[in-house]
């Protein structure tokens, strides 16, 4: 089992994915979001490809604020789930902000997303929640 992250040069793919992959977030919470909102809500960030066996499964999206790496997206295929690549990804991600000199990494994720345990099996906290979202933070300096 091999994982790599590398830039997503197919930004529209990337968008179609997240699209495809949140649809029912978006029904819910987003009516009004679609493939080209998503687009350009991502295009100006560090978008990574997950590769997985030499096969993209999925893609990352991180953004630098101030000592913060804010993880603004990970989304990984349904059929490639609980395989331990979003665990990988979120090493990776903790790896490129401390390379970066980032304190943190932070997150907001649908209350309701079954991702929600994996960020707390990897050491994220709820700083601050809403009626749809919690904010989350992992503090890299421990």
């Amino acid at each position: 089992m091999t994982i790599a992250f590398v830039p997503s040069t197919e930004l529209q793919r990337a968008a179609e994915f997240t699209f495809e992959n949140m649809r029912v977030y978006y029904a819910q919470y987003a009516p009004e979001w679609d493939v080209e909102k998503v687009l350009s809500a991502t295009s100006k960030l560090i978008n990574l490809d997950i590769l997985f066996d030499e096969k993209v499964v999925g893609v990352m999206r991180l953004e630098y604020e101030d000592d913060n790496c804010v993880l603004r997206d990970l989304q990984i295929i349904p059929n490639e789930q609980n395989k331990g690549i979003g665990f990988t990804a979120l090493q990776e991600a903790k790896r490129l902000a401390l390379n970066a000199n980032k304190n943190t990494l932070s997150l907001r994720v649908f209350k309701i997303s079954p991702a929600v345990a994996l960020y707390q099996r990897y050491g994220f906290v709820i700083k601050s929640e809403d009626d749809r979202f919690f904010n989350m933070v992992k503090d890299l300096k421990q």
